[in-house]
């Protein structure tokens, strides 16, 4: 996917009306670059404010967090880790929760969010993993190009792009993979990085695009970090703490947001 194509804005062609046009290639690769170069200097600024680099949270089997990821959508971190760890002590081993009742899933996972909803994709994951592969193993993975991993990941039924990255990120694979989560989507947004229009699933494209090529994992997983570990502290989805944003000053949502307060009696 283009960055840059979100960002463009058809005109008429005189005389042809209805014949819209692209802004010229030049025009796109400066806001390209500008977006890169942001997109540096929000990553220097949290690295500094979050001391980077950040210490992988934890190292689990790419499967397991594969499972762990799919746990852990629209839910807070306490919850789906408790989740996670009621799942994995009923059922010590994937062959296990594959053939158990799906209703012994759910009450397995029902600290997350929509546990019967969850329960039988978990399941349905599972299923078509020991179906493709013969085994409940993902390390294969690690012999392929980040983009070809995620595909695979991303052609199981339920697992998108948050996952797949997740997988491959978070995982003792350590691969080098962008996810997104809302936090880290919301400042993007914020910033002006991504347009507001922009979902989390195609975001993960656009976002990872603009990280340099020669960038290792723990990089990369650091910009994630930060972008979310930012979200969490400082850019609420509510009442955001813009007054103590080291990013103040490049971010246009902020200083909109001060002025108004300042105009305020």
């Amino acid at each position: 996917m283009s960055t840059l194509a979100l960002f463009d804005i058809p005109s008429s062609i005189p005389n042809s009306p209805s014949k819209p046009t692209r802004k010229p290639k030049a025009a796109t690769a400066d806001k390209s670059a500008v977006l890169r170069a942001k997109m540096l200097e929000v990553h220097e600024r949290l690295c500094h404010e979050y001391e980077c680099p950040i210490a992988y949270f934890h190292n689990l089997d790419p499967m397991d967090e594969l499972i762990s990821s799919l746990l852990s959508h629209r839910t807070k971190n306490a919850d789906s880790g408790r989740a996670w760890k009621q799942l994995k002590a009923r059922f010590p081993n994937w062959e296990e929760a594959l053939n158990a009742p799906v209703a012994e899933i759910e009450e397995a996972i029902a600290p997350c969010t929509w546990p019967e909803q969850k329960a039988p994709r978990v399941q349905a994951v599972l299923r078509e993993i020991k179906e493709r592969r013969g085994e409940f193993s993902l390390d294969f993975l690690a012999h392929m190009s980040v983009p070809d991993a995620r595909a695979w990941l991303e052609s199981i039924t339920g697992v998108g792009p948050k996952t797949s990255a997740a997988t491959l990120a978070f995982s003792h694979l350590k691969m080098r993979a962008l996810p997104v989560d809302s936090h880290h989507h919301r400042v993007a947004q914020r910033l002006g990085l991504i347009p507001t229009s922009l979902s989390v699933g195609p975001s993960h494209a656009v976002l990872e695009a603009m990280l340099p090529a020669d960038w290792d994992a723990q990089q990369v997983y650091d910009n994630h970090e930060i972008l979310m570990l930012h979200g969490q502290r400082v850019c609420h989805h509510h009442s955001p703490k813009c007054n103590n944003c080291v990013l103040l000053d490049i971010c246009p949502t902020g200083q909109k947001l001060t002025a108004n307060q300042i105009k305020e009696p």
